[in-house]
């Protein structure tokens, strides 16, 4: 590793790896699930590595929130099985919004069993015909009587029917607001999402005049948009991670292929073409891997301030992890094609890193603003 952790972030990874290593035998079976695999659930919440998503005062593991220790527990979990680094990512990405604009009382209503892993959490942003055009968004508070009705339908929403509540992004007035709405509130529908050729549980949630009121409400009227961008500031790096994660295993599993697998008389690696790509793969792992940690690091001081660099970061990570992931196929061949196989599950699984928070093309437009910025 071309990075020195502190021994805390070690002990993490530690940690992180004894939860892969008792989900392991699973990890085939729940990869392909569009439902909580409830073994793997159970192993998460008895590992209490979801105290990682919340603060210490309401049952977390820290004092604060700390992205970085969040982007190396996904770096492991994801390189053994995204069934499970999928349930633990949710915990926070869902519930951030409360963390970081909740009220006392809304944050020691949730928050605890969130750290505990029992309640799992869900964030509604995407709609059928918005993306990663916000603004857009057509789900909406209505006021009614003392109070307001939540209309709109969110499509795509990881956890969806799984969670216990939604942190839900919509448009009030000329602004927009966060709403925490319980799963179980009168109005509230879930119809599973077509199954993905990477399967993880999600689906599509309607909200038909749902009443919302005052207590529902995260953080203040049109606050929406800064609660988003820092549970973006935070969880693009935590991608990033999980991106190396699938780059390590793939890398790993390419190069024992090619140490073993015997061609012309010689170990495959030896061939110069393989070993151009297995060197081409580990220097780029290496790099994204100091963007990313080096992300985490500002983003722990401020989350909405290190955007610029939690976007690079992602952006950096899913297309390497995509790159490296290719070539582990090509180096392995036909056995990198067989259906789940470690390296054909990879490559599925790479395949949506370069869409989830943010796809790539999204990414780069405000990159490149910032760096006019920063130039000048």
């Amino acid at each position: 590793m071309a990075f020195q952790l502190d021994p805390a972030y070690s002990d993490l990874q530690d940690e992180a790896t004894a939860l892969a290593r008792a989900v392991e035998p699973l990890a085939v079976e729940a990869d392909a699930m569009s439902e909580v695999h409830a073994g793997v659930h159970r192993a998460l919440v008895d590992s209490g590595l979801t105290r990682v998503m919340v603060p210490a005062a309401y049952g977390g593991r820290d004092e604060r929130l700390d992205p970085l220790a969040i982007a190396v527990v996904r770096e492991v979990l994801m390189a053994t099985s995204s069934h499970l680094d999928s349930l633990f990512a949710l915990q926070g990405i869902g519930s951030f919004a409360i963390t970081a604009g909740g009220t006392e009382e809304q944050k020691r209503r949730w928050l605890p069993s969130v750290a505990s892993g029992e309640t799992l959490a869900a964030l509604a942003l995407t709609e059928p015909d918005v993306g990663s055009d916000l603004k857009a968004l057509g789900t909406e508070l209505v006021p009614s009587g003392d109070g307001f009705v939540l209309r709109g339908r969110k499509a795509f929403i990881s956890n969806a029917g799984a969670a216990a509540f939604y942190s839900t992004l919509a448009r009030e007035g000329d602004g927009f607001s966060v709403v925490l709405v319980p799963a179980d509130r009168d109005g509230v529908r879930v119809t599973p999402t077509p199954e993905l050729i990477a399967p993880h549980v999600l689906g599509d949630v309607e909200f038909d005049d749902v009443v919302i009121t005052d207590e529902d409400r995260l953080g203040a009227p049109g606050q929406g948009f800064s609660l988003v961008l820092g549970t973006l500031g935070v969880f693009r790096i935590s991608v990033a991670g999980a991106s190396l994660g699938l780059a390590q295993a793939a890398l790993e599993a390419a190069t024992r292929h090619a140490t073993t697998r015997v061609l012309n008389g010689k170990p495959m690696i030896r061939l110069g073409e393989v070993a151009a790509m297995l060197a081409d793969s580990w220097a780029e792992l290496s790099a994204s891997r100091l963007l990313t940690y080096s992300a985490g690091e500002r983003a722990r001081e401020d989350p909405e301030a290190s955007l610029p660099y939690s976007s690079m970061a992602k952006l950096h990570a899913s297309e390497m992890a995509g790159r490296v992931v290719d070539r582990a196929v090509q180096v392995s061949g036909r056995f990198g094609l067989v259906r789940d196989h470690k390296i054909e599950r990879l490559y599925r699984q790479a395949r949506a890193m370069r869409i989830y928070e943010g796809a790539s093309e999204a990414l780069r437009p405000g990159i490149a603003r910032e760096l006019a910025k920063v130039v000048g």
